[in-house]
């Protein structure tokens, strides 16, 4: 059987190009983050199997230049998802940088619950209440709860002008069938007057301590505030469960990401804060990582 006759430098060779790039960086298995790289930039739910398979091929001159610049990137350190900007979150693709936050894979799970706990799973359900996202970030949550759920709409919240820029980008992109809409401000300050089904946060919680004791790549490239929350790290925790139950309908919830450590803390924050139904939910891990809150029905 004849050879494949490969026109110009094929994707192989940029691979080998740039995994040696990597190597030079100190990034493990550089070959196959060189793989990863090349399928996020290319797209079209690309998989590094697909670019391995298709490796003899001449490369399209976009995407190579995408690669190029993805692995310089990574070899000055910036963490992958900012180096091909792009994240997987559940069911969705996101565009991210710097703005934002990278989500993570325990963030997931708070969705998950959140969809459980409001009911919009339950058969024959219908489109009920609106959920909020505090602290939106690229708008991960909320057009997960808007995509997956069965909310009537889902209000974003961020502080960060440049956040919340980032999330109407997402927005327009997903253009879910389910209103998103992204509203600059600080913690419940845009959602005055209305009632809600769902509050739901994945806060800053660390103290300044823990943020120095941070790996330099999230230290060093992700956003400060959307980590770090005062002396204990619990000044916004503090802040929601003060605040929620106000702007919930009865029987609503408040649904927060928590640190693992500080658990307890914060369970006993809820009761001091009045709410009376209060659960902590471990993550995939087996570690304590989310608190749900309920008001009371009728209330």
């Amino acid at each position: 059987m004849p050879e494949r006759t490969v026109l110009g430098p094929s994707i192989a060779a940029a691979l080998r190009d740039g995994a040696g790039r990597l190597h030079g960086s100190g990034i493990v298995d550089p070959r196959r983050e060189a793989r990863m790289l090349w399928a996020a930039v290319a797209g079209d739910a690309t998989t590094p199997g697909d670019v391995w398979i298709g490796r003899d091929r001449a490369p399209a001159p976009e995407v190579a230049a995408r690669f190029r610049q993805a692995i310089e990137l990574r070899a000055g350190g910036v963490p992958f998802a900012y180096a091909v900007g792009s994240t997987d979150f559940r069911t969705l693709q996101l565009s991210i940088d710097r703005r934002a936050l990278i989500p993570r894979p325990e963030t997931e799970g708070l969705v998950d619950l959140v969809l459980h706990a409001a009911g919009t799973r339950d058969a024959g359900c219908g489109m009920r209440g609106v959920a909020a996202d505090i602290g939106t970030g690229c708008g991960c949550i909320a057009l997960a709860l808007a995509v997956e759920g069965n909310f009537e709409r889902v209000i974003a919240v961020e502080r960060s002008p440049e956040a919340a820029a980032l999330a109407r980008q997402n927005v327009a992109r997903l253009h879910p069938a389910v209103p998103v809409e992204v509203r600059q401000g600080d913690l419940f300050a845009p959602l005055a007057g209305a009632r809600y089904r769902a509050i739901v946060s994945n806060p800053p919680y660390l103290t300044e301590t823990e943020y120095l004791a941070l790996d330099p790549a999230v230290r060093e490239f992700e956003p400060r505030e959307a980590l770090v929350s005062g002396a204990d790290g619990l000044d916004a925790t503090r802040a929601l469960l003060a605040g929620a139950a106000a702007l919930l309908e009865p029987g609503g919830l408040v649904a927060l990401e928590i640190d693992e450590r500080r658990a307890e803390t914060v369970r006993s924050l809820a009761h001091c804060c009045g709410w009376s139904r209060v659960t902590v939910h471990d993550d995939l891990f087996g570690r304590p990582r989310f608190l749900v809150a309920r008001r009371a029905e009728g209330v």
